[in-house]
């Protein structure tokens, strides 16, 4: 039974969603499932723009036959080759086997290191504003290397003004019925899992979003089709800077997370006292995580929405407790940078957690340690709530500022 739901006369929707999987790239949780994107368009030659995944090749074959109606396949374009997107294009090419595979030079190169028959494969390469005319449809393919993966391209249909964007643009989340962004409330429902998605997969891919963002912008854009997550008929801009934001590393809002490594409790109490302190001085939307408990994914997703972090940590082992280097680790291969950071740390024969945090994080680009640091001894004492009282006092009035 097919699946299929039309974005234009002749643009269709033969995507599919996983609701099973737990982990995207065996690594990041996805409660709400994922979606696998791909479009056909149908003219005098007839397209399909990337495949799927091969865990839903079933009902994506089927919605390929239901929307090509007997007609045959001309093209498969490959954006992008990641095996989320291209895993089912063996199975495509054995029931169109006249079909012609286009894709950058490194897709081609790709194609041989994924499937053993690829010697077989009719390609035809693509670069830089190259065009392919379907007949009333002329798509251009514009190079966006390391959008997250360097073989990456996108393709502009010019007839109906669509960017068909690879990875830009998506995020996680099955669709559920609705595959268009005006059928959801994004802010509601779905902005945190799109911050999410870009923060951890592009995230360390700032520049090279900005060059592709620099290209969209010379293109006429009535819709964007991303490979995961709804189709943006309607305000682009939403979404557009959102990500002009994200890859220009600049806070979406002046704002604070707490994230905290506490092992019996007396580094948790300092952060909930600091909370507190922040919500006194007018500060909303205050962000507070215990890293032991939470995925790092999620933390970073924060830390692109919030202008000033701060660190709670216990020493352990006379280091940075496990969870929490962790964490900072991930900030340094996802390249945060223009963030201000706070320091607290807690130990109680050896408290040396907060000077390695700080040589940790000093390792980012464009950050501000701020000089208003506290270490506590085991347990909060009257005198370290008014230093972290003041600590909170010199955020909010940054933040007002």
């Amino acid at each position: 039974m097919h699946v299929t739901q039309k974005i234009s006369d002749d643009i269709i929707y033969v995507g599919a969603s996983d609701k099973r999987l737990s982990l995207f790239e065996n690594l990041f949780p996805i409660p709400r499932g994922i979606s696998y994107n791909s479009y056909i368009i149908k003219d005098e030659k007839t397209a399909l723009i990337d495949t799927a995944d091969y865990s839903v090749s079933r009902i994506f074959l089927e919605n390929i036959k239901y929307a090509l109606d007997g007609g045959n396949l001309d093209y498969i374009i490959i954006n992008h080759m990641e095996p989320d997107h291209a895993a089912s294009l063996q199975l495509i090419l054995e029931r169109y086997p006249s079909a012609t595979v286009v894709g950058t030079a490194k897709t081609m190169q790709m194609l041989s290191q994924f499937f053993d028959s690829a010697d077989a494969i009719k390609t035809y390469s693509v670069k830089e504003s190259d065009t392919l005319s379907l007949g009333k449809h002329e798509l251009r393919f514009f190079m966006a290397p390391m959008v997250h993966w360097p073989e990456v391209m996108v393709t502009y249909d010019s007839l109906e003004r669509v960017l068909f964007s690879a990875d830009a643009f998506g995020t996680f989340g099955s669709l559920n019925g609705n595959i268009f962004n005006d059928e959801y409330d994004i802010d509601k429902d779905w902005i945190g899992d799109y911050r999410r998605y870009y923060s951890n997969i592009c995230g360390k891919y700032g520049a090279q979003v900005q060059v592709l963002l620099k290209k969209a912008s010379a293109l006429d854009i009535d819709t964007i089709c991303p490979l995961h997550g709804p189709v943006w008929r309607s305000d682009l801009a939403y979404i557009i800077n959102k990500y002009d934001l994200w890859s220009k590393y600049e806070p979406e809002e002046k704002s604070v997370m707490i994230a905290y490594a506490s092992i019996y409790g007396n580094t948790e109490n300092a952060a909930y006292c600091v909370a507190n302190n922040l919500a006194q001085n007018g500060v909303r939307n205050i962000a507070m995580y215990d890293v032991s408990s939470t995925d790092v994914s999620e933390l970073i997703s924060e830390v692109f929405r919030c202008s000033h972090i701060i660190i709670m940590s216990s020493t352990y082992n006379l280091g940075i407790y496990p969870k929490m280097h962790s964490f900072i680790t991930d900030m340094q291969a996802l390249a945060v940078s223009n963030r201000t950071f706070s320091v607290i740390d807690n130990g109680t024969w050896a408290p040396t957690a907060g000077k390695k945090i700080r040589e940790e994080l000093e390792k980012l680009k464009d950050v501000r340690i701020s000089g208003n640091t506290l270490t506590v001894k085991s347990t909060l004492k009257d005198s370290d709530a008014q230093v972290l009282k003041s600590i909170a006092d010199e955020i909010a009035a940054e933040i007002k500022d």
